[in-house]
């Protein structure tokens, strides 16, 4: 068996496929690099067998992500017609595969604006929380900046230029105004970025049962079900007018201003969770990607949110 974590992308080949699809010997396997992803090594591998999206853990990605819980929402979201199957999981070659939505279209942050995308976008978000599926963590937005926070001072990594601890103040200040019991909590998928939106083209809907599905459950908790509209918001970052349309669609007409009074105010969290793992990862990680910027950004929009909350909502931080 070959050091697979190790290897480096280009020498991922139908051999390496084969070590972890033994099933598929004897086929000529095709084999690509899929991009997205930061910290995994994400590949297409496909044979008359089947079509499959083959992730390598990322190095210390244990940090932030249990892997079995990873493949426990998995299964519940492929039952839901969520997400494609999980076809294996190999945690001892730190490695899990899936159904690859074969002609899928990956969205892009400016297909958040089209209003023929709006429903389609928003259904499966409703679905997730809605499944009465069950995790065993609880993703408590304050508590998951707090545990973050705790490990980057554990590693002694300092960055004075961030006031962190007091826009952790202003995070305390909105969690205890939110007050949602953790009896409450659904499922929630934590990293609702465009990327992980995959919309089924016309030539393949027979082939699949929704068109739409999203992918990557790495960071899936049982959390507040407004925490992963706040997460889209603050990825896509589309304007206010496009913010108050999908919140409509979520709602479907019931409680629309208390939903966009949850989902504005748990807007500051994913970006300074992102913020907290991004710095993390400028300390510990060997990939080649500019973690400090992408934090400071984060950081910075967090800080505009906080404004906005103190200004929408008379928020006093």
């Amino acid at each position: 068996m070959s050091d697979i974590v190790n290897l480096k992308r280009s020498d991922f080949t139908a051999e390496t496929v084969k070590e972890l699809l033994p099933e598929w010997k004897g086929n000529d396997i095709e084999v690509s690099i899929l991009s997205g992803g930061i910290t995994n090594l994400l590949y297409r591998a496909s044979c008359k067998e089947g079509d499959v999206a083959i992730r390598i853990y990322g190095d210390k990605t244990e940090m932030f992500i249990n892997r079995d819980r990873e493949a426990s929402a998995l299964k519940q979201m492929a039952d839901a017609k969520i997400t494609s199957s999980l076809i294996k999981y190999l945690p001892s070659q730190k490695a899990t595969i899936v159904e690859f939505i074969t002609g899928g279209y990956t969205l892009k942050n400016e297909d958040f604006l089209k209003d023929d995308l709006r429903e389609l976008i928003v259904e499966p978000i409703r679905n997730i929380h809605s499944s009465g599926a069950t995790l065993d963590h609880i993703f408590n937005p304050y508590e998951q900046c707090m545990k973050l926070y705790k490990i980057l001072t554990d590693l002694n990594a300092d960055f004075p230029e961030f006031d962190i601890s007091g826009i952790l103040g202003n995070l305390k200040t909105l969690i205890t105004k939110i007050n949602i019991p953790e009896s409450d909590y659904v499922i929630t998928h934590n990293d609702l970025l465009a990327d992980n939106f995959i919309l089924v083209t016309d030539e393949y809907k027979e082939k699949f049962e929704k068109p739409m599905y999203i992918i990557d459950w790495e960071y899936a908790g049982m959390g507040p079900r407004y925490y992963d509209i706040a997460d889209l918001f603050q990825e896509v970052l589309v304007p206010r007018d496009i913010e108050l349309k999908i919140t409509e669609h979520y709602c479907e007409g019931r409680n629309f201003d208390e939903t966009l009074y949850y989902f504005d105010m748990f807007k500051p969290f994913p970006d300074i969770y992102w913020f907290l793992w991004s710095l993390i990862q400028k300390t510990v990680s060997k990939i080649e990607f500019d973690f400090y910027e992408y934090g400071r950004v984060k950081y910075i929009n967090a800080g505009n949110n906080i404004k906005f909350l103190a200004e929408e909502y008379g928020i006093n931080f």
